[in-house]
This record gives C-alpha cells, structure tokens and sequence, in this order.
C-alpha cells in the first residue's frame, strides 16, 4: 500500500539558502543509497522561502529517517523556519512523467 505526503514550510530569509542545501545533500544521499519504495521531491517556491516536499513511499517503511543526511536536514530545521511544518496526506489522482524516472 502506498502512502503520500506534502510538506510545506517557510524558512527564514536568512536560512533558506541553508535549508536548500541540506536538502542538495539528502538528495545526493539518496542518489547513493537508491532505497526502494520511495519517490520524493522537493520545491523551493517562487517566494525564495517557502518549501514543498512530496514524499510516496511503498509499504510500512519510510527510507528517509535513516538517512544521515536526512537527520542533519531534520535536527537543525526548527531554528531554520518561521512556523512548524505543516504535514498532511495525500492522495496521487495522477501524474505525467513526476514520478517516475
């Protein structure tokens, strides 16, 4: 069974740069690691400031917490953002060449 998420947040003008490379380096890590069952993605929206994530993973497991890169980009976010992030599920209703590679 699939599940889908989309997070989204506002960062600190001064730390979006920051924000954006620490999720350079989760994806790199993941560029390594090739972990099955899950697609992800980030946005960084016109505003400079404003980050989605979209996280599809197969199954129970979610690869992404296991990540070292994933918990440095985790550990340090709260002092990067303006408000917690908000999470919530979702569901794929389609997609033309997103998702897959």
């Amino acid at each position: 069974m699939s599940k889908a998420a989309v997070i989204r947040y506002e960062t600190k003008p001064e730390a979006a740069e920051e924000n954006q490379r620490l999720v350079e380096e989760v994806f790199a890590a993941l560029d390594k690691a090739r972990p099955e069952g899950l697609r992800y993605t980030t946005l960084r929206l016109e505003d400079g400031v404003t980050f989605v994530h979209v996280v599809l993973t197969e199954g129970d497991a979610d690869p992404l917490p296991e990540l070292p890169e994933f918990q440095a980009f985790a550990q340090g976010i709260g002092e990067r953002i303006v408000s917690p992030p908000v999470r919530g599920g979702a569901q794929v209703i389609g997609s033309y060449r997103f998702l897959s590679e």
